[in-house]
């Protein structure tokens, strides 16, 4: 019979069981849902027969929090769940967030910072000798040594300060079943050196049998900036499967962590497998009490159907913890899923989402890719569309008209990001037509992220007038639907490369839209992204080029309040930008030209920074 994995000693004892196989410590609540990355990995390890119970959210205040299920036969595994415990806590601000929607009631500080080294250090304290893996988001992107946005310095890999015994990065599906036998027909942690996707620790690296790459040591990232943008370059060049390379990177006289090449993706039926185990979708019953885990609304009724991302873009770390090659599930197994929804008694007919990192990817950007591996010094498409690339469609039209056939399915949305110069490099118009007709609600969200072309350059986007081109197509198809449909963009503020003259270009092409955004991203430099190593060293790591980095908190305040321009709060920054860049001829009343009108001045001789701007959002022409 289906249920939820223990959560408590009475959990294992009802299922018979004297002692778990593994004790899975995690930040999130405990959510089985095929979204949350411990609830994957917890079923994939019970489907080999391994028994798994789970500890959410310990107090980490308290060491005998993790000692509720004693000791486990193989060892403890560690997540600080579906986001950086850092990224959780804080806003780009360094200021402590509101709510946690990984949280009952999206409480925020159920969770330390930095939670997989304390949870870890906790676990160590009570049982010295229990191998202890880490995984999840946050181990992945701080595996080696790595800018730390919230201390501003080169942190050492996550694998030495936690204490852990190996850290498996990426989806981890592969790695923790190897490890799980290999712990588990006796072998010694320390000497589970040789499986893919994982990273360990030595202090003999002449053991390593295979060709390796020796990145610069920790002590020399810590001395010179540049050296650390030559690491990350290395590293990110050897994220394929097919050629990536050992990494070693060594700490001090005799310690050093090794990284063994990324695990190979899942084919499409392992993909089917790893998706259709016995998951509850839901949260554990013992948080209704508190109003349940808020993460659950968007993604219960929502599928995943593909994972990895060949787009590129340098701010995301899919590429560092995914991988470039999509996988997909098959339209069996989706089809499957959607049809065990509409007879979920919540189920209100309307699917959320049909994606992944990117919905209109279904598979492996090119034939090559599969033999060759991806390229390293090139990216599928920017600056533009390579003429290798498989563009089409046809697949994932023919699933959505599947899922939107299905009994009792009112409407299937797309609400993960789409690469719109993706959509422009197919000639045929059927997906964006279908898309327009059936699969958004007035608005459709799309991430150009800027307008300045050498912005847009760092970022590994498009250029503008990609974006310009697809609008119009946009509009054109909706026109000839006779409906009124939107592009509401993504923007991002700040982002390395951005000076005030390209935030200024940006809340000009603003004005045009007509659109005033009611969010926009401050660029956040969270750990591994190419943007990341930019924002801390000033060089493009790619080509070892010096980049414009918006400096201090009143600089970026101005950039962001540029992009909002109509909001009266934001007037003294907006006309002082202006005023620092010599652009006065945008202060004035002329709405068609102007950004903000001059300074109001009261009866009485005070300034008055209120203003009343009439807008309308109109269509992106």
């Amino acid at each position: 019979m289906k249920d939820f994995l223990p959560i408590s000693k009475e959990d294992m004892e009802k299922r018979g069981w004297i002692q778990p196989d593994f004790v899975y410590v995690i930040g999130d609540a405990y959510v089985d849902h095929s979204s949350f990355g411990p609830a994957i990995i917890s079923r994939v390890l019970e489907s080999r027969g391994y028994k798994v119970a789970v500890i959410s959210q310990p107090d980490w205040n308290d060491p005998d929090s993790i000692d509720v299920f004693g000791r486990p036969r193989l060892g403890f595994l560690v997540s600080a769940g579906n986001m950086d415990s850092m990224v959780n806590h804080y806003t780009v601000n360094k200021k402590r967030r509101h709510t946690d929607a990984y949280t009952p009631g999206g409480i925020i500080g159920k969770r330390p910072d930095r939670a997989t080294l304390v949870y870890c250090n906790l676990i160590k304290k009570k049982y010295k000798n229990v191998p202890v893996v880490i995984g999840g988001i946050e181990a992945s992107l701080r595996r080696l040594g790595h800018y730390d946005y919230w201390s501003d310095k080169i942190k050492r890999s996550i694998l030495l300060d936690s204490g852990a015994d190996i850290l498996i990065y990426g989806m981890g599906e592969l790695p923790i079943v190897e490890i799980a036998d290999a712990l588990g027909s006796g072998m010694d942690v320390s000497d589970i050196t040789y499986v893919r996707g994982t990273v360990y620790k030595t202090r003999e690296p002449e053991n390593i049998t295979e060709e390796y790459i020796e990145l610069p040591d920790y002590a020399s990232l810590e001395e010179d900036k540049l050296n650390y943008a030559k690491s990350f370059n290395i590293q990110y060049q050897n994220t394929d499967y097919v050629t990536g390379k050992i990494l070693v990177e060594k700490y001090g006289e005799k310690r050093y962590i090794v990284q063994n090449p990324p695990a190979r993706p899942l084919t499409m039926q392992e993909m089917d497998d790893v998706y259709e185990l016995p998951y509850m979708n839901s949260y554990h019953p013992s948080y209704e009490k508190d109003g349940g885990v808020p993460a659950i609304k968007e993604i219960k009724f929502s599928l995943t159907s593909n994972r990895g991302c060949f787009g590129g873009c340098s701010f995301c770390a899919l590429a560092f913890h995914q991988g470039r090659v999509v996988q997909s599930r098959s339209h069996e197994s989706l089809l499957k899923e959607a049809k065990a929804m509409t007879e979920d008694k919540e189920f209100k007919g309307y699917i959320h989402d049909v994606g992944g990192p990117t919905a209109n990817f279904r598979g492996p950007a090119c034939v090559k890719q599969l033999k060759n591996g991806v390229c390293k010094n090139r990216q599928c498409l920017y600056p533009s569309v390579c003429k290798n690339m498989i563009v089409d469609h046809k697949d994932y039209v023919d699933l959505l008209r599947k899922l939107r056939s299905l009994p009792g399915v009112k409407k299937v949305f797309i609400r993960s990001g789409i690469r719109f110069d993706y959509v422009m490099a197919d000639k045929d118009d059927t997906f964006l037509r279908e898309l327009c007709k059936y699969h958004i609600s007035g608005q459709l969200r799309v991430a150009p992220e800027h307008v300045s072309d050498h912005v847009l350059d760092l970022m590994g986007k498009p250029k503008k007038e990609v974006y310009d081109a697809f609008c119009r197509r946009f509009e054109k198809i909706n026109v000839g639907l006779q409906s009124e449909q939107y592009v509401v963009p993504y923007l991002i503020s700040s982002h390395p490369g951005s000076t005030i003259e390209d935030a200024i270009q940006l809340a000009e092409s603003v004005r045009d839209m007509g659109y005033m955004p009611e969010q926009v991203q401050d660029f956040y430099p969270t750990p591994s992204t190419i943007s990341t190593v930019m924002y801390y060293t000033g060089v493009d790591p790619r080509t070892m080029k010096p980049v414009y980095i918006p400096s201090g908190y009143h600089e970026k305040a101005m950039q962001r309040a540029l992009i909002q321009y109509r909001n009266p709060e934001n007037y003294d920054l907006v006309r002082e930008a202006l005023l620092k860049a010599g652009r006065e001829d945008l202060i004035g009343f002329d709405h068609k030209h102007c950004l903000i009108p001059p300074r109001q001045i009261k009866k009485n001789g005070c300034n008055s920074n209120s203003f009343k701007v009439k807008y309308s959002r109109t269509k992106h022409r």
